[in-house]
């Protein structure tokens, strides 16, 4: 599997614990992980927003079909090994993961949240990480229009 990091400061526990989690997938072979313009830090608080990217292996399937109803023709369909949804089931099931906060058959998101108090400190901070992971490659979801 590829992970690339480039883009992504190293902030962020769960992403990390997310990243791992991922990387014991054998349907998965590409992850990319970027910094989310949404991060922001105050005296009380510090928000972290990540995205992942995410490729799926993808396996040939063989379907029979008929040219104008006629002709009997075999194709060859590339579609992925996993979706998005398997991907959320497969998630679910480790235990330091568990189930996204919100999830549909085009993006997980997981929102966690802590309370940090460093050494010789009276008051600390509440740590916001939020974290949402796409496929890439998969067709955008049409909206709908009023």
């Amino acid at each position: 599997m590829d992970i690339d990091t480039t883009d992504w400061s190293g902030e962020g526990a769960f992403t990390q614990t997310l990243i791992d989690a991922v990387r014991g997938l054998d349907q998965v072979t590409f992850v990319r992980v970027e910094d989310s313009r949404s991060s922001r830090s105050d005296v009380e608080y510090n928000f972290i927003s990540n995205e992942m990217f995410v490729r799926f292996r993808t396996r040939g399937t063989v379907r029979r079909t008929r040219v104008l109803g006629l002709l009997p023709v075999t194709r060859t369909v590339t579609e992925p090994a996993m979706t998005v949804t398997d991907l959320e089931q497969a998630l679910g099931r480790f235990e330091q993961v568990g189930p996204p906060d919100y999830a549909d058959e085009s993006m997980l998101q997981y929102l966690r949240t802590e309370r940090i108090v460093p050494p010789y400190q009276t008051r600390g901070y509440k740590l916001v990480e939020l974290v949402r992971i796409y496929e890439i490659g998969a067709e955008p979801r049409p909206h709908d229009h009023d």
